[in-house]
């Protein structure tokens, strides 16, 4: 998608069919000003608007609510640009407890296609106890 660099950052966008759950993630770990932040996330989020029912999932109604995360080294705000600020240590930690959530790998695996997912799973929930 050659869209003004849009496309060309790193940028996370999915959709969840079932929840119909759409979020858009700006990850940085910039130590700029909030109001370098600004300029720059006020950017990305509003081609992020435009373009992911435009290019990337236009099949979805532009009414569908769309969460915008900017994740940063910190979050002593939370708000950037109408985008809720998340620190990577918070999302990391959200990551975790979901995936402690799913018990051991003996009864309730994650889908081999998840590798990475899997392999924190067995890290913190253990094959058949925690280790």
């Amino acid at each position: 998608m050659p869209h003004g660099g849009w496309a060309g950052e790193l940028n996370i966008v999915a959709y969840h069919p079932q929840t119909e759950h759409l979020v858009h993630i700006e990850p940085s770990i910039d130590a700029h000003s909030w109001k370098k932040r600004e300029e720059r996330f006020e950017k990305k989020f509003r081609l992020g608007r435009e373009y992911i029912y435009e290019d990337v999932f236009s099949w979805l109604s532009p009414e569908t609510p769309l969460h915008q995360i900017a994740m940063l080294v910190t979050s002593s705000r939370k708000d950037l640009c109408g985008a809720t600020v998340v620190s990577i240590d918070e999302f990391m930690r959200q990551i975790k407890d979901e995936i402690q959530q799913q018990g051991i790998m003996a009864k309730n695996a994650i889908p081999e296609e998840y590798d990475l997912l899997r392999t924190i799973q067995m890290a913190i929930n253990g094959y058949y106890k925690i280790v």
